[in-house]
């Protein structure tokens, strides 16, 4: 029978297993996935640890946000997919019940878009999640334009990498803010039009003198915390702030007097509205086509080695880039 990944209480990577069991038939509406890779993503490692804002219902949870994959069975009332189809998973907002860490998943239909065409296994395994995410951000949130000056926090993480492969892809210019010197070249390469090291230099001043005095017209948050006081302040008046992201625990003073324009961001926000997500898609295809858009790999696990690529996520071996698991 199929394997699939599943855990019977909260803890570190060794409370995952390898069970088999049937595989599901499709319902109305739905598709079953033959999974090929899925990437391993920061909420696995919460709603595994019990550190999820949402409720993990045990025993036999499942984990998986993401994946790609071969559509295996259809069900009725489906149109527009067929089996044999390679796909995406976009959303699975009930990942402990139908997760991606498994050979086979059952989806709804809406849930898969189709894989652009010249991506490999990988890298579709490890794109929705972090391009959705920084694309509902800066473009459905934010209206990013050509020319906007846009500051990014946690830059070398995957978010933040995509987010400055999205910005140059409309033409908007990406700053991105590190804590460490030491990764400036790494964040050019990735696209950076600037870094900013927190550990060397004052992040407004810094800001100021790579937009000529205006500030950012918009700060892409994907930390929050104390240091988003000093983000608020290298804006400029009548920007955009999305806090996307909760990197950092501590807590946040809302800012009630600021000029800006301020948005809460969540991927889920977007990613199970059907309309938002043919956007994305045709965003992301073109994207692939162009060169624009690919994420970066750090290293590929089996399946049977899923608590070592845990392991490896809880290390902070991965350096921001995306870990994945093939099938």
């Amino acid at each position: 029978m199929p394997r699939v990944i599943m855990f019977d209480e909260f803890g570190g990577p060794d409370v995952m297993q390898v069970v088999e069991e049937p595989v599901v038939e499709p319902a109305a509406g739905e598709v079953r996935v033959r999974i090929e890779a899925f990437a391993v993503n920061p909420l696995d490692q919460m709603m595994r640890s019990g550190t999820s804002p949402a409720i993990v219902p045990l025993p036999r949870a499942r984990l998986g946000v993401e994946g790609t994959g071969v559509v295996d069975a259809v069900g009725p009332e489906v149109t527009g997919l067929e089996i044999g189809d390679p796909v995406i998973l976009t959303a699975i907002p009930d990942a402990s019940v139908r997760g991606s860490y498994a050979e086979y998943t059952t989806v709804p239909a809406s849930r898969v878009v189709a894989r652009p065409a010249g991506l490999g296994i990988t890298e579709a395994a490890a794109i929705w999640v972090a391009y959705s995410t920084a694309y509902g951000a800066l473009v459905e949130k934010a209206g990013m334009r050509p020319g906007d000056h846009v500051l990014i926090t946690a830059a070398s993480g995957g978010v933040g990498r995509a987010a400055m492969q999205i910005a140059n892809q409309i033409g908007a210019v990406p700053i991105a803010i590190t804590r460490h010197t030491a990764k400036k070249d790494d964040l050019i390469a990735a696209g950076a039009a600037a870094v900013i090291a927190t550990d060397h230099v004052d992040v407004v001043e810094a800001v100021r003198h790579h937009t000529g005095g205006t500030g950012a017209d918009i700060v892409l948050d994907v930390v929050m915390g104390p240091g988003q006081q000093d983000l608020l302040k290298a804006a400029r008046p009548g920007g955009t702030l999305v806090a996307a992201g909760f990197l950092d625990p501590r807590p946040a003073p809302f800012p009630t007097s600021m000029p800006l324009t301020i948005f809460g961001y969540r991927s889920f926000e977007h990613t199970v509205d059907a309309v938002v997500v043919k956007r994305m898609a045709a965003f992301l295809n073109a994207g692939v086509r162009l060169g624009a858009l690919r994420p970066a790999i750090d290293k590929v696990f089996a399946l049977d080695d899923v608590v070592e690529a845990h392991r490896h996520l809880e290390k902070g071996l991965h350096a921001g880039k995306k870990i994945v698991v093939t099938v």
